[in-house]
C-alpha cells in the first residue's frame, strides 16, 4: 500500500472518530456546541482524505464544486434565520439524498450488467432510498414554507395506491439483483422512488413534521451507507449508518411523545378531518386585555411559559427572553416549557430559545413541569396548541387521545397568545380556549409581548 493510501485510511479513520465524539456531545445542551465543532472538523478531514484519493482524474470539476458548494453553505448560514431552520434541514436532507442518488446512477451507468449482486444491493438501495428522500424532503421544505398547504393531501384509496407503488418499486429492486443488465427496471425504479417520495409527504400533516424531519434524516443517511457500500468508502458507511440509525431512533422517541406508532403518523392524515372536536369547544373565547394581563404577570409568584410554532412564525423569542427578564427583576419565577415535538423539528423550540440565551436550566419537560401547573399563577401559551389541548386527556374521541401533554389548564390562570380564533396547523379545536382561567390575547405574537413587556414595567 501506498504512503498516500496509509494516509487516506488514516483520515477517515480519524473523521469516524471524531463523528461519533461529535454525535456524542450532541445528545447534551452543554456540550452541543463542542460535539458541532468536532463532527465539522471530521468533516473536513473525510473531504482532505477524498481529495488525496488515487481514482481521481481531474480537480476542475471538483473545485468547482467546493467553491459553489461553500458559496451556498456559507449565505445559507448566514442569512437563514433560525425561526427558518426546519425548512433549511429538509432542504439540507434533499441535496444530501439527491448527490446519494446521483452517485449511484453514474455508478449503474458506468458498470451496468457487470456488477454483482452485492454491489448491485447496495447501489439499488442508495438510489431507491436517495432518490424517495429527496422528493421527500422537497415536500417537507414546501409544506413548512408554506408553498404548499400544511393539512395532509388525501383522495380515497390513497394508501393502497401507494403501497402498491412501493410493492412496484421493491420487486422492481428485487428483479435488478437477479438480473443487473436490465436497465430499463433500473431506472423504472428510480422514476417510481422519486414518485413515491412526494406521495408519501403529501398526506402528512404540519403537526407531524418533528417525526417527517427525523424519519427524512434516517434515509438520507442510510443513503450515504449505502453509497459507502457501492464506493467502498468506509467513512461514508460508519456516517451514514451513524446518521440513519441516530434519525430512526429520533423519530421512535417523537412518536412515543406524541404517543402515537409510526404508521399512524405515515399513514393517518392526522389534521385531515376534525370529526371529533371534543365537548369542551362551546361557549366563547375570553379576550384579555393588555394590562389585565400585565398586572396578572407583574403580581405572580411563578409564571410557566410554553412556547410553540406561532413563536417561531413570530420571531417573538428575543422579546419572550425580555418579558422574562423583566418579571425576574420583580421577584417572579420563570420557568419555560418545553414539548419534545414542539415546533417543525426535533428541538424546535430549544434552538430557538438558545438563540435568546435562554440558559438551559430554565428549560422543563413534561414530566417536571406538570406537578408545578397547579401551584402556577400564569401560564403563558405562545402559538402552541396541541401540546397544551385538554381533549388529550380527557376525549377518548380525539385524533390526540392520549398524547402527553402540559396540564396548563391546572393553572390559576392561562393567558394564551394567538393570531385569530383558527384552529392552526393540526385543524384540531383547543377546549383549552373556552376555559374559564383561559384569556386570549390576540394579535403577533411578538407585538403583543413586546407591548406587554412595556405594560409590565410600568405595573
Amino acid at each position: 500500500m501506498q504512503s498516500s493510501s496509509y494516509f487516506i485510511e488514516a483520515t477517515y479513520l480519524l473523521a469516524s472518530i471524531l463523528f461519533v465524539m461529535g454525535l456524542k456531545g450532541m445528545s447534551h445542551p452543554d456540550t452541543a456546541r463542542r460535539g458541532m465543532h468536532l463532527a465539522e472538523f471530521g468533516m473536513l478531514m473525510a473531504v482532505i482524505g477524498t481529495l488525496l484519493h488515487r481514482d481521481i482524474v481531474s480537480y476542475e470539476w471538483i473545485i468547482a464544486g467546493l467553491l459553489l458548494g461553500s458559496t451556498i453553505g456559507a449565505m445559507m448560514g448566514v442569512w437563514v434565520p433560525m425561526t427558518a431552520m426546519p425548512q433549511r434541514t429538509a432542504l439540507s436532507h434533499a441535496f444530501g439524498a439527491f448527490a446519494a442518488a446521483l452517485v449511484g446512477v453514474s455508478e449503474y451507468s458506468r458498470h451496468g450488467a457487470d456488477l454483482s449482486k452485492f454491489t448491485m444491493g447496495a447501489i439499488g438501495f442508495e438510489v431507491l432510498l436517495g432518490a424517495l428522500t429527496t422528493t421527500g424532503s422537497l415536500i417537507a421544505f414546501a409544506k413548512l414554507q408554506g408553498l404548499v398547504r400544511g393539512t395532509p393531501v388525501t383522495y380515497r384509496g390513497q394508501n393502497v395506491f401507494n403501497m402498491a407503488l412501493l410493492a412496484v418499486t421493491v420487486a422492481s429492486f428485487i428483479y435488478l439483483l437477479v438480473n443487473p443488465g436490465a436497465s430499463w427496471v433500473f431506472y423504472l425504479m428510480t422514476a417510481l422512488a422519486f414518485v413515491f417520495g412526494i406521495l408519501l409527504v403529501m398526506p402528512i400533516g404540519a403537526a407531524d413534521m418533528p417525526v417527517v424531519m427525523a424519519l427524512l434524516n434516517s434515509y438520507a443517511g442510510l443513503a450515504s451507507a449505502a453509497t459507502g457500500f457501492a464506493l467502498s468508502n468506509n467513512v461514508l458507511i460508519i456516517a451514514g449508518t451513524l446518521d440513519g440509525f441516530s434519525g430512526f431512533i429520533l423519530s421512535v422517541l417523537m412518536c412515543r411523545a406524541m404517543n402515537r406508532s409510526m404508521t399512524n403518523v405515515l399513514f393517518g392524515a392526522f389534521g385531515s378531518v376534525s370529526a371529533d372536536t371534543g365537548a369542551g369547544t362551546t361557549g366563547h373565547m375570553r379576550e384579555v386585555v393588555l394590562d389585565d394581563a400585565a398586572m396578572q404577570l407583574a403580581y405572580a409568584r411563578q409564571v410557566v411559559i410554553v412556547p410553540g410554532y406561532g413563536m417561531a412564525t413570530a420571531q417573538a423569542q428575543h422579546v419572550v427572553r425580555e418579558l422574562a427578564d423583566v418579571l425576574e427583576e420583580r421577584g417572579v419565577t420563570v420557568k419555560y416549557a418545553i414539548h419534545p415535538v414542539a415546533g417543525r423539528m426535533p428541538g424546535h423550540m430549544n434552538v430557538l430559545l438558545a438563540e435568546a440565551n435562554v440558559p438551559y436550566s430554565s428549560l422543563y419537560e413534561l414530566e417536571q413541569i406538570n406537578p408545578e401547573l397547579p401551584s402556577t399563577d400564569v401560564a403563558l401559551v405562545i402559538g402552541a396548541n396541541d401540546v397544551v389541548n385538554p381533549d388529550a386527556r380527557d376525549n377518548p374521541g380525539s385524533p390526540i387521545a392520549g398524547m402527553p401533554i402540559f396540564e396548563v389548564d391546572k393553572a390559576k390562570s392561562v393567558i394564551v397568545f394567538k393570531r385569530g380564533k383558527g384552529r392552526g396547523f393540526s385543524g384540531l379545536e383547543n377546549p383549552l380556549f373556552f376555559k374559564e382561567v383561559t384569556g386570549m390575547l390576540y394579535g403577533d405574537a411578538k407585538e403583543s409581548i413586546a407591548q406587554l413587556v412595556q405594560a409590565v414595567r410600568k405595573a
